[in-house]
């Protein structure tokens, strides 16, 4: 159990909007650590000890989960405004650079983050998510029809209510039945959890990430962006159910700097906190390189 006596917490003003952040460390250099869908600066609970005795590390609610700030529009959570998140929060810790890891959405949004401000880091890592331009380049009829649910939260209002029914049963589903081996998340984690997705406005906040970005991104324009020439991990549960294998083949095709890439045989999606104690190893020799 994470001993939270030793993480702090805060609130950075980034602009237009406030993000609540846990933080741990008091290390010269920063390591931002980005959680994706449907979870919160807790996704990261094991690693932000662990890499604390060397670096401040620091893990934000995203725009529109937990304890952050909830825009009320959809266009609000459009990548550009996820990204300019990001750029705020390290200048909050008076950092010039850090170095940014992202899960799921975390990791589109480290993607973008080094495609658009790549100046801000000295490291990027990705976990379970390949960036825009290989997933378009991958996509599969068996991906798409693994990504249903992604066209089903773009309609209005239904999403929400499958959300809530029954205590958030769909979501305790997303969490538990799509791991690699069973019980990874206890009841006491599943609690923290619904505790975050009560929060006022968390459930349409979390849908607008797909209803402001899937379809432009996935459909828009065929575009190549500049490859990434900053030091990059990536690490790929194998077992996972929502981004299937062939979608991740040759990431490092958008790499122009040294690239790592880590593969995880028995994860699955939840891969830093099914496998957390090699994606800390895996994470601590390439912060350390």
């Amino acid at each position: 159990m994470t001993d939270f006596s030793k993480i702090t917490f805060g609130y950075a003003d980034v602009g237009a909007i406030k993000l609540h952040y846990a933080t741990a460390g008091m290390g010269e250099k920063l390591v931002v650590l980005l959680h994706g869908f449907p979870e919160f600066w807790y996704s990261w609970r094991h690693q932000i000890l662990a890499l604390s005795d060397e670096y401040t590390v620091v893990a934000p609610d995203m725009r529109g989960y937990n304890l952050s700030d909830k825009p009320a529009n959809t266009s609000d959570y459009e990548i550009g405004h996820l990204v300019g998140d990001i750029v705020g929060l390290i200048a909050h810790f008076s950092k010039e650079k850090a170095a940014v890891i992202g899960h799921d959405w975390g990791a589109s949004v480290a993607w973008a983050l080094a495609m658009k401000k790549p100046d801000v880091l000295w490291k990027l890592g990705a976990l379970q998510v390949p960036p825009i331009p290989i997933w378009k380049r991958n996509q599969t009829m068996k991906q798409f029809l693994a990504s249903w649910y992604m066209f089903f939260f773009q309609m209005p209002s239904l999403p929400e209510f499958v959300f809530k029914k029954n205590d958030y049963a769909a979501l305790v589903k997303s969490l538990t039945e799509s791991t690699a081996k069973p019980d990874v998340f206890s009841a006491a984690e599943i609690a923290e959890y619904k505790t975050a997705w009560g929060q006022p406005g968390a459930a349409t906040a979390m849908l607008n990430y797909y209803r402001a970005n899937i379809m432009k991104r996935l459909f828009g324009s065929n575009e190549i962006p500049p490859k990434i020439d900053v030091p990059t991990l990536f690490i790929y549960g194998e077992k996972d159910k929502a981004v299937l294998p062939e979608t991740v083949a040759g990431v490092g095709d958008m790499i122009a700097g040294a690239y790592t890439e880590h593969r995880i045989p028995d994860s699955g999606h939840w891969v830093q906190q099914e496998a957390r104690d090699e994606v800390t190893r895996v994470l601590r020799s390439f912060l350390a390189k």
